[in-house]
C-alpha cells in the first residue's frame, strides 16, 4: 500500500470522531489548535500526507521540524480550520500510534502522546477516559498505516523518541 493511500484511508475513519462524544475543544478552549506565543505548535504530517497540502490552504503553514523527528514536516494552522483539512495527527490527538519492541517482539499500540500532556486535560484519564469508538478508530487507522513500510518506520521513530522523552524524566 502506498503511504498517501494509507493516510487517506486512516483520515476517513477519523473524519467525524473525536475523543469525546462532544466537541472536546470545549473542555480546553481548543488548546491543541492554538499556536503558542511564538507561533509554534502544529502537528507532524504522516509520510505522504504532505501531498494533501499542495498547494497549502490559506491559514496554514508548513515547515520542516527538527525537534521531534528530524526531517518531518510540521503543519500549523491559525487556530481554527475546516475539519476536512485537519491532518491525521490532529484527528488522532491526543493519541498516537507507535511501534515498540517488548520481549523481543515488535508491537503496534496506540497510547497517549506524551507531548499532549502540556495542553490536553483528557490525558489525565488516559485512553480509557475517551470515547471507545474514537480509540478503536485510532487503532484501526494505525493498523492500516502499519501496512506501509514508510509508516512503520515513522511509528518506530516515534517509539524511540518517546523512549528518549521518558529517560529525560
Amino acid at each position: 500500500m502506498q503511504a498517501l493511500e494509507a493516510v487517506m484511508r486512516a483520515r476517513e475513519l477519523l473524519q467525524t470522531l473525536t475523543p469525546l462524544r462532544r466537541d472536546c475543544g470545549g473542555v480546553c478552549g481548543a488548546a491543541c489548535c492554538a499556536p503558542d506565543e511564538d507561533g509554534q505548535g502544529g502537528m507532524l504530517l504522516f509520510p505522504g500526507e504532505e501531498a494533501l497540502y499542495q498547494p497549502l490552504p490559506a491559514g496554514f503553514s508548513l515547515r520542516q521540524d527538527d525537534g521531534v523527528l528530524p526531517g518531518m514536516l510540521l503543519l500549523t494552522c491559525g487556530g481554527v480550520c475546516d475539519r476536512a483539512l485537519r491532518p491525521l495527527a490532529c484527528r488522532m490527538f491526543p493519541l498516537t500510534p507507535v511501534l515498540s519492541v517488548r520481549d523481543g517482539r515488535e508491537r503496534l499500540s496506540v497510547r497517549m502522546d506524551p507531548r499532549a500532556f502540556a495542553v490536553c486535560p483528557l490525558c489525565e484519564g488516559g485512553v480509557r477516559g475517551m470515547d471507545a469508538t474514537f480509540a478503536q478508530a485510532v487503532l484501526q487507522s494505525a493498523r492500516i498505516l502499519n501496512e506501509c513500510p514508510e509508516h512503520q518506520a515513522y511509528f518506530r521513530a516515534l517509539g524511540r523518541y518517546f523512549e528518549r522523552l521518558r529517560s529525560w524524566n
